[in-house]
C-alpha cells in the first residue's frame, strides 16, 4: 500500500511505503528523522512550483509616440512576475502621441497626456480620461481637457485622488485640473509659467518636465530643465489650488537641466535625474518647509565614455536599497545602493538596455523585474532584478512596440 502527495504537486510525488517490517529503536529513528527531512522539503518545492505556475501575471500598458488619432496608441501586454516574458494582449486608441500614463490607486481609470502642441484649435496639449475595464484591462475614454501648456510630457495623481498634476514642457508651465467623483477631469483650475533660461542651448526657456505631490501630499514639486530649477507648491488638492511658494525647493548647477525626482519610501529622502549633464543627485526632504537640501551628485556614466549622452528616468526599487535611472546615448540602466543611514549613493551596475534611447523603465510592485521602453528602437525588454544586490540582469524577453516612450505594470484585474 502506497501513499501519493495530491496532484497539486504533479513534479513532486513522493511515496511512503506504510506496510513495514517491525524495525529496531535506531531504525524507527532513522526512518523518522528521513520522513521528517522529506517532509521539510516540501515547502521549498510548493513555493516553487507556486512561483512558476501560479502567481498572477501583470498588466502592462505602454504609451506611445504615435500621433495618429485613428491608430493604436496605447498597447497593453502582460507581464509574467517570474520570467518577465511580456505577451501582447492588443492596442487600442489612446489619441494623440499618449507619451506619459498614470492610473488612479483603485485601478478605475488611466490617465494620459496628448504631447501636442495644438488642443482644439488652441496653444495646448491634451488629457485624456479612460475608464479600466476590470475584467480585460480596456480601456473606454471618458472625455478629455486641455492641459494649459503645449506639449505635456508628465501626469501624476495627488495621494487623495482629487487632482491631477500635469507639467507642460513646450508651455514651460504647470497645471492643476480636478478630478470629479465619476473619474473625469474638469477643466484647469491652478496654472503656473515658470520663467528664466539656462547655459545649455536646450535651456533658452522654461522646460517643466516633471510635477509630482510630496508624500504627505502637503507640497508638490515641479522640475524644470531649461531653468535648473525645482519649484515648491503649497498643494490643496481639494480646493484645486497649487501656489508656488518664494523660494524653490532646490536649485542645480548650472547647465544641468534637471528632468524627473522621486521619493524614497521613507519620505525623507529624493532622487533628481538631470538630463543635460548627466548625473544623479541625492536629496534630503524637509518636510516642514518643502526644501530638498543636497547630499550628492554623481554621473550616471562610466568612466571615460564621451560621447553624446542625456539621462531621461530614475526609480526606487519598492525596498528602498537601490536606485535605478537611464542614459540615452550610453544606453543603459545606472544602478546605485542607496545608504541607509545617509541617502548617499554607490555606484552597483551598468547594464545595456539592448536598443536605443531608454526613454522610460518601470520596476514590478515586487520589485523582482525591470522593464524598459527604448523609444528609438522600438522595443520593450525585461530583466531580473536580484533583490540583494540591485543587478540587474537580462530575462532573454523582448517586445515590438512602435516609439514607447512610457510603461506602466499593475496587477490583472481578472485573476
Amino acid at each position: 500500500m502506497t501513499f501519493l502527495l495530491p496532484p497539486t504537486f504533479p513534479y513532486f510525488p513522493i511515496i511512503f511505503p506504510l506496510n513495514l517490517p517491525p524495525m529496531s529503536a535506531a531504525s524507527r529513528r532513522h526512518f523518522l528523522k528521513t520522513a521528517g527531512l522529506s517532509l521539510a522539503a516540501l515547502p521549498v518545492a510548493a513555493s516553487a512550483y507556486g512561483a512558476l505556475f501560479q502567481e498572477k501575471e501583470y498588466l502592462v500598458y505602454v504609451g506611445t509616440n504615435v500621433a495618429g488619432a485613428d491608430q493604436d496608441t496605447i498597447f497593453l501586454y502582460r507581464l509574467h512576475p517570474v520570467t518577465g516574458q511580456l505577451t501582447p494582449v492588443r492596442g487600442q486608441r489612446g489619441g494623440i502621441q499618449p507619451t506619459y500614463l498614470t492610473l488612479d490607486q483603485q485601478r478605475r481609470f488611466l490617465y494620459a497626456v496628448s504631447e501636442t502642441t495644438e488642443f482644439r484649435g488652441a496653444p495646448s496639449g491634451g488629457v485624456s480620461t479612460f475608464r479600466i475595464d476590470p475584467k480585460t484591462g480596456d480601456l473606454t475614454l471618458l472625455g478629455q481637457q486641455a492641459s494649459g501648456g503645449g506639449a505635456p510630457c508628465y501626469l501624476s495623481l495627488d495621494h487623495t485622488g482629487k487632482a491631477a498634476l500635469v507639467a507642460n514642457y513646450g508651455g514651460g508651465n504647470v497645471s492643476l485640473l480636478p478630478i470629479q467623483p465619476n473619474g473625469q477631469l474638469a477643466a484647469a483650475a491652478a496654472l503656473d509659467q515658470h520663467q528664466g533660461t539656462g547655459p545649455h542651448p536646450n535651456q533658452t526657456g522654461p522646460h517643466a518636465h516633471c510635477l509630482l505631490p510630496a508624500p504627505d501630499n502637503r507640497f508638490a514639486f515641479a522640475v524644470d530643465l531649461g531653468t535648473d530649477t525645482v519649484y515648491c507648491y503649497e498643494l490643496r488638492s481639494a480646493q484645486g489650488q497649487l501656489t508656488r511658494t518664494a523660494t524653490p525647493a532646490f536649485t542645480t548647477k548650472p547647465g544641468a537641466g534637471p528632468r524627473h525626482l522621486t521619493f524614497h519610501p521613507n519620505g525623507r529622502l529624493a532622487y533628481l535625474i538631470n538630463e543635460l549633464n548627466s548625473t544623479l543627485t541625492a536629496l534630503a526632504y524637509d518636510t516642514a518647509t518643502g526644501s530638498l537640501r543636497e547630499l550628492q551628485t554623481l554621473s550616471t556614466l562610466p568612466a571615460g565614455f564621451t560621447q553624446n549622452n542625456s539621462c531621461a528616468d530614475v526609480h526606487v526599487s519598492p525596498d528602498g536599497k537601490f536606485v535605478y535611472g537611464s542614459n540615452r546615448g550610453h544606453d543603459s540602466i545606472v544602478v546605485f545602493r542607496i545608504d541607509a543611514k545617509t541617502g548617499q549613493l554607490t555606484l552597483v551596475q551598468h547594464v545595456s538596455t539592448q536598443g536605443k534611447t531608454p526613454r522610460n523603465f518601470s520596476l514590478d510592485p515586487a520589485g523582482r523585474l525591470l522593464l524598459v521602453a527604448n523609444q528609438n528602437s522600438n522595443t520593450l525588454v525585461t530583466y531580473h532584478v536580484d533583490r540583494r544586490t540591485g543587478q540587474l540582469t537580462p530575462t532573454g524577453h523582448t517586445a515590438t512596440v512602435p516609439t514607447p516612450m512610457i510603461v506602466q505594470i499593475v496587477s490583472d484585474f481578472s485573476r
